[in-house]
């Protein structure tokens, strides 16, 4: 039974994907919710778990010309619809540990920016995140990074930098951050907002505060409404790394510090708090990148757009303040999978063993408000 890695998948459908169909088998519901891009839904998870025979005919519509690769969450039972195919003469192959190891996979870019250095945007498509690498005269800071730690030691190896800083914009509630983990290797400063690092030994940062790298300054500004501990960077006044605080289409979801348990305020306090900090990224200059953390979609780095063009097709920035809270604290969308968890072992109040934590994230990304 033959086998596709999650990083040769995405390859092939980088450079190109048409000689490939990708079929999800899981319940209708569950690929609706997230699935890998350009896949399509054969919803045969309970035939092939009970009796695989009776998936025969709806596998026997697919396409002869392409080659077929299954998926499911953990790839056992998209092995079975492998298996069948090859016995129907399909070219088929499995995604090896399916959703889960899909989930691994990283890919970056350079962003275009106006920096006396290089900015470098790491996207992970079966998260929607997007974490960012800064390199300056030898010196690189990374922002939000994810728990592969591999994918920006390699960053780092290539643009031949010494790291300086690893900064998190705040608590993350769809993914286990390695911003500490990463520190600690390199014997560098974790930055994290106080409001944020409740049980974590973290280097403080506070509104106004710069930090250098390289020949460029790093400016913190506390945007809390998303966490109370909140910060978008400010990166020589060229690009703008903005967390959940800011997306190109939406703005971070306030309720989830709160039910978390970790929050003391309440929902309309965190969107009116919100509504404040979005007024200070405003005021920015309209030639600034703007560079979230998340992407809805499956993104494909960079995901870039300026502070002017955010403004156009942001429709929650056109709202007035008792419109914007009213609208934030009532249409409440999906939680991100196990977000009490996340939440909680991103400000140290629970950890998590590592084998554990590819399926503690596994599902899609809930963290723009709409």
């Amino acid at each position: 039974m033959s086998e596709i890695s999650p990083e040769t998948l995405s390859d092939r459908l980088q450079d190109d994907g048409g000689d490939l169909l990708v079929v999800d088998i899981r319940h209708e519901g569950e690929y609706d919710d997230w699935h890998v891009p350009d896949s399509i839904n054969v919803d045969l998870y309970d035939e092939l778990k009970d009796d695989a025979d009776t998936a025969q005919d709806a596998l026997g519509d697919l396409p002869e010309e392409q080659e077929i690769v299954t998926v499911c969450g953990a790839g056992a039972v998209a092995e079975t619809a492998t298996e069948l195919l090859e016995e129907m003469d399909y070219d088929a192959a499995t995604l090896a540990d399916g959703l889960n190891g899909w989930s691994r996979v990283h890919r970056h870019a350079e962003v275009p920016a106006d920096l006396d250095g290089t900015l470098i945007q790491v996207a992970r498509p079966g998260k929607g995140c997007l974490s960012h690498v800064l390199v300056s005269d030898g010196e690189a800071a990374i922002f939000d990074p994810s728990h592969y730690l591999e994918e920006y030691e390699a960053i780092l190896a290539d643009y031949d930098a010494a790291l300086v800083g690893v900064f998190d914009t705040h608590a993350h509630a769809d993914h286990v951050s390695g911003a500490a983990d990463l520190a600690e290797q390199h014997d560098v400063p974790y930055y994290l907002h106080p409001k944020d690092a409740l049980a974590l030994d973290a280097t403080p940062i506070e509104d106004g505060q710069t930090v250098t790298v390289g020949k460029l300054d790093v400016e913190v500004i506390h945007t809390p409404g998303h966490s109370e501990g909140s910060v978008s960077f400010d990166v020589d006044g060229a690009a703008l790394i903005t967390g959940d605080t800011l997306f190109h289409e939406s703005v971070g979801r306030v309720e989830l510090g709160v039910e978390a348990g970790i929050e003391d305020s309440d929902v309309e306090e965190n969107a009116a708090t919100l509504y404040e900090s979005l007024q200070r990224l405003l005021d920015r200059p309209d030639d600034a990148v703007v560079l979230p953390a998340h992407d809805p979609g499956s993104p494909e780095p960079p995901v870039t757009a300026t502070l002017g063009d955010v403004k156009e097709r942001n429709e929650d920035l056109r709202r007035d303040r008792d419109e914007f809270v009213q609208e934030l604290a009532s249409d409440i969308p999906d939680h991100p999978p196990n977000f009490e968890r996340v939440k909680r072992t991103n400000v140290g109040q629970e950890s998590v063993p590592t084998d554990e934590l590819a399926e503690l994230e596994l599902g899609p990304n809930n963290c723009a408000a709409e």
